[in-house]
């Protein structure tokens, strides 16, 4: 048994402070997802980092920390695994990972801070001149919350001077026994991305079953704690809307008829998920368009991912043709697939645009072209420069990753690129 005298070591601490985390009432409910994966303390990490699922902690950088300054990064790393951010944000960290790094954390950092300013409970390190550690920045509070990672990554790409790396540094260097890349970034942790990588298919999966029931478990003992209960699970527990089944409802549904006055009364399996589809009718539709955003946070995996689920929709429905527009502040692409071309339909290759994010030059475009589908459907993460534009025809916004955007037309749903 230790001297009471002698200073806990590093895993002691660590130990420590997940005990303390857990009997607080606020953080009580993350107790399931504070256990998934394992926690190893290293002479050779500078700070700490993850793969989403596993925690590397550094020993001298444990050993510098206060209590509260512990905890806040016990609470940062698990807030990453919560919120799957090196999953979700795949495909930002693809574009630039010193930027995707650095959105990740001032949206979490942010949530930290808020959460622990009257009591100090946990508390984001500081250096010897008494500065922040980590990345926070009051710009990204929007309402009473804080902007999602998606949105402050586009405000950061934005500012970047072009350098690649981004201001968050490179991620590899020093040994690295485990495989990990975890440099020394700006902010005080690295987020492990190769690693989660390197995850099988299978143990992904299984990851993301673990933290989903964790999830749950963590509501339910929010929702009996009341306002003392972590909200964080409140946004995490949204009800979920299948993507799939409202474009399949959408496709169903335009197939069968253009005349909006003709359209029955709203299906009444998605009212409550704040999403409202007509009843259908019949007929053949004549063109189908699908406006497809080539901005960086558009994958090439999720377009494919989109235009597979539309050609299998279509197959069933079977429009007279199909037209693909790529756009970015132009339409730069225009694929036209006949009835009898749909099933290649998912080899369309996402069509690399410039500039801003203009949704008018569609309809512009259209107009120009004397194109006039009987239903439209667009594909984008929603930050645009203009409005949503004038359509004259069925509407159905696919918007990935930004639950803020809420077009002022047609109809939406809003696609987490995890669940595609």
């Amino acid at each position: 048994m230790l001297a009471l005298n002698q200073q806990l070591t590093a895993e002691q601490r660590i130990a420590k402070a997940y005990v303390a985390i857990t009997s607080k009432d606020r953080y009580m409910p993350l107790a399931g997802v504070l256990s998934i994966g394992n926690k190893t303390v290293s002479d050779d990490i500078p700070t700490a980092c993850t793969n989403g699922r596993d925690e590397l902690y550094g020993r001298a950088f444990v050993d510098s920390l206060t209590d509260a300054e512990l905890r806040f990064l016990i609470l940062h790393e698990c807030y990453h695994k919560m919120y799957r951010h090196l999953t979700t944000w795949k495909h930002l960290h693809d574009k630039n990972h010193g930027i995707a790094n650095q959105a990740c954390d001032y949206n979490l950092n942010g949530k930290l801070v808020d959460e622990n300013k009257d009591d100090g409970f946990a508390t984001m390190p500081r250096d010897a001149d008494g500065k922040y550690m980590g990345l926070f920045d009051e710009k990204f509070r929007e309402g009473n919350g804080w902007m999602d990672t998606a949105k402050i990554f586009n405000i950061l790409d934005d500012d970047d001077d072009g350098d690649d790396e981004g201001e968050g540094g490179n991620e590899s260097g020093g040994d690295d026994p485990q495989g990990t890349s975890c440099a020394q970034p700006k902010g005080f942790d690295e987020h492990d991305w190769e690693g989660a990588n390197k995850l099988s298919d299978e143990e992904t999966k299984e990851l993301e079953k673990d933290i989903d029931i964790a999830i749950r478990q963590g509501s339910m003992a929010a929702g009996k704690l009341g306002s003392n209960g972590n909200r964080n699970f409140d946004e995490l527990m949204q009800p979920q809307v299948d993507w799939r089944e409202v474009l399949r409802e959408f496709i169903q549904t335009t197939c069968t008829g253009s005349d909006y006055s003709t359209w029955k009364r709203p299906n009444r399996r998605y009212i409550g998920a704040g999403v409202y589809m007509p009843s259908g009718i019949s007929e053949r539709i004549d063109e189908l368009v699908i406006a497809i955003d080539t901005s960086g946070s558009i994958s090439d995996t999720a377009v494919a991912l989109f235009l597979s689920e539309v050609q299998s929709i279509c197959t069933t429905v079977k429009p007279e043709k199909v037209r693909v527009l790529y756009w970015g502040h132009e339409v730069v692409g225009d694929e036209v697939y006949e009835l009898n071309e749909l099933d290649t339909l998912v080899r369309s290759t996402k069509v690399r645009g410039g500039g801003g994010t203009d949704v008018e030059c569609v309809t512009a475009y259209m107009d120009a072209h004397k194109i006039s589908p009987q239903a439209a459907i667009i594909l984008t993460d929603g930050y645009l420069f203009g409005d949503w534009g004038k359509w004259v025809c069925p509407t159905l916004w696919c918007v990935l990753d930004n639950k803020s955007a809420t077009p002022d037309t047609g109809k939406v749903v809003h696609i987490q690129s995890s669940n595609m």
